[in-house]
């Protein structure tokens, strides 16, 4: 009897825990991706808080406060840049796209002697040539019926907003309580693991600062090159477009669809040698650095395999969505380096019980 009842005050606590971590997780289940894209943020602007909180001497409220005003101004200003340019970019291609099913420009020479797709060509533009108007009106009923879809649109981005404001002010609190919480979750790892804890949170941090930055600062400067690329070229709003390019950057070997929609709508411009450049700067120069600055950003923390990296990118935005380009390398990094502390312990404890 002793022991049965022993057994049951042993299991009581237990089960309430496991409890209290079921309801804890059905009530934050609904704020998991603001509170994620909250820890990258605030993971990568750390270096601009800690400065912040020692200028304000300590004053940990302040430091927040002025650390979250900047990351708004840094988060928001280009976002809202980037909308006013993208209607002034509608207004401009509206008209053109009408333009274009009026007046279908002639196919340059490389195009019409390609084979297969220079006979389709020609005749896709003599269908327009031979009915412009009716194309257009086609066209003007397809926006219609699409009306919903962007509408759906719409209510996105009004969702989306509202996370974001949710975001930054999770930031705030990261950014005032944010050495507390990692001291408490260091006494509680080294409590349930011991010491080797520190040794796990110190390869996780590192492995995380790496990814965060490697991602970030690797799509930035894809983004410039292209764009540099896009203003030789002559394409209208290239800073724009290598905006675009670094937003598609952040997902692996997928710049080829912007530089290569560039290219596609100069040569459909009549403009054959823009396009042709594009497209060679493009493959030459903005995916080539993917190859070679994501891996030299990221190996900085440690030898990562580059497949690691491509699986958390593909399987985190799989599974969490836009999230899970940070939050799905970060994982399986911190998986990777918590293994690697790991074996180092068990070959370094071999090794001295056999120097014994």
């Amino acid at each position: 009897m002793t022991s049965g009842s022993s057994f049951g005050q042993r299991l009581a606590p237990f089960l309430a825990l496991a409890s209290l971590g079921l309801l804890v997780s059905l009530i934050l289940a609904p704020f998991l991706a603001p509170l994620a894209w909250a820890g990258v943020l605030a993971y990568a602007s750390w270096p601009m808080a800690a400065w912040l909180r020692k200028r304000c001497g300590g004053r940990e409220t302040l430091a927040a406060t002025l650390a979250t005003a900047l990351a708004t101004l840094t988060l928001c200003g280009p976002l809202l840049w980037l909308l006013w340019i993208g209607q002034q970019e509608v207004s401009r291609i509206y008209p053109a796209v009408l333009a274009l099913l009026h007046d279908p420009p002639q196919l340059p020479e490389t195009l019409r002697t390609a084979p297969w797709i220079g006979e389709w060509l020609e005749m896709q533009r003599a269908l327009l040539l031979s009915d412009p108007k009716g194309m257009a009106e086609g066209f003007q009923a397809w926006l219609g019926a699409n009306a919903g879809v962007a509408a759906e649109l719409v209510g996105g981005v009004g969702r989306n907003l509202v996370k974001l404001v949710l975001t930054l002010m999770i930031v705030f609190f990261f950014y005032r309580n944010g050495p507390r919480i990692v001291d408490e979750l260091r006494h509680v790892l080294v409590r349930f693991i011991g010491p080797r804890a520190n040794g796990y949170l110190a390869a996780a941090g590192g492995t995380t600062r790496a990814v965060v930055y490697g991602i970030l600062l690797t799509a930035l400067a894809q983004g410039i090159v292209a764009g540099l690329g896009y203003w030789v070229a002559g394409l209208g709003s290239p800073v724009s477009l290598g905006a675009f390019t670094a937003l598609v950057a952040l997902i692996p070997f997928a710049t080829p669809l912007a530089w290569g929609g560039a290219g596609a709508w100069l040569l459909l411009q009549g403009e054959p040698g823009a396009a042709i450049g594009v497209w060679i700067w493009g493959a030459a120069v903005v995916s080539q650095l993917d190859n070679f600055l994501r891996p030299l950003f990221i190996s900085s923390a440690g030898t990562i395999p580059f497949l690691l990296v491509l699986f958390g990118v593909l399987g985190g935005t799989y599974a969490f969505g836009l999230v899970g380009l940070f939050t799905g390398p970060i994982v399986l990094a911190i998986a990777w380096a918590v293994w690697r502390e790991w074996v180092e312990h068990l070959v370094e404890a071999d090794a001295g019980t056999a120097g014994q």
